[in-house]
């Protein structure tokens, strides 16, 4: 579980984040979103541990982040995979070795252990026949799956992805929710998502934190984002045509 208590995170005389108070529990995918400008980017940078907010407190299971030392800092970050918005492999690397570079960076395991588990999870993520492929050679589908393989590569307690489905047809986007549902679920990781696609919400949204102007304006799940009647959330949720016909059918179901 993480818990952040009060964060607070300013650059220079911008008050970017302003007293964010939340839990994100273990073996549930947790969608932070918001407009652009909310402060998703920052929250999330901050939960990472690239950025030190001036005041309040993120636990990791406990460990309070400002009070571990460098080498349980780094412990910690070898428990965090990460799922970029561009998916951020590298391109002079085969899709097997971009898969193994956490596990060369964090673990001592010979070159035949970390190749065996780099192949296990290129298999979980139905990409078995790729090991050889430059990401030059991967659709963009393909790429996310393999930033997931090497998110998971080391068995981390906390995943983050940074809008996962940005650039995806929307099906593919549906592919890479489910996926990452799927492995969240069968390794009991605490996932955060940052979003701003509503079909992620309503497809794997078993907790959504929604910020507006650096404060949590809201929190609850995909189950109850459509009874709120905060106006800062459903202006937000109901911009689109499809998504106020599913407002209004619910609406309607519930007289």
């Amino acid at each position: 579980m993480i818990e952040v208590k009060n964060l607070h995170k300013s650059f220079s005389d911008a008050h970017i984040l302003k007293g964010i108070t939340t839990t994100f529990e273990n073996g549930k995918t947790s969608l932070v979103i918001g407009q652009s400008g909310s402060g998703k980017t920052v929250f999330l940078k901050c939960l990472l541990g690239l950025f030190h907010p001036e005041e309040g407190v993120i636990s990791y299971d406990g460990k309070i982040y400002s009070e571990l030392n460098s080498n349980e800092k780094r412990n910690l970050r070898s428990e965090m995979g990460m799922v970029f918005q561009g998916s951020a492999l590298f391109d002079s690397m085969t899709i097997l070795e971009n898969v193994m570079f956490p596990l060369r960076m964090f673990t001592k395991q010979s070159k035949s252990e970390m190749e065996d588990r780099a192949d296990f999870v290129l298999k979980r993520v139905n990409l078995a026949n790729a090991h050889k492929k430059m990401p030059s050679e991967a659709s963009g589908g393909m790429q996310k799956r393999v930033a997931i393989a090497r998110a998971i590569v080391n068995k981390p307690k906390y995943l983050f992805c940074d809008e996962p489905n940005s650039g995806l047809d929307p099906k593919t986007a549906i592919v890479i929710d489910n996926l990452i549902q799927e492995i969240t679920d069968e390794y009991n990781i605490t996932t955060v998502i940052n979003s701003h696609d509503m079909n992620s919400v309503m497809e794997i949204g078993e907790k959504i934190v929604f910020l507006k102007d650096g404060i949590k304006a809201w929190e609850g799940s995909k189950e109850t984002i459509f009874k709120t009647d905060n106006e800062v959330v459903t202006d937000f949720v109901y911009s689109s045509e499809l998504f106020k016909k599913v407002r209004q059918m619910y609406l309607e179901e519930r007289q």
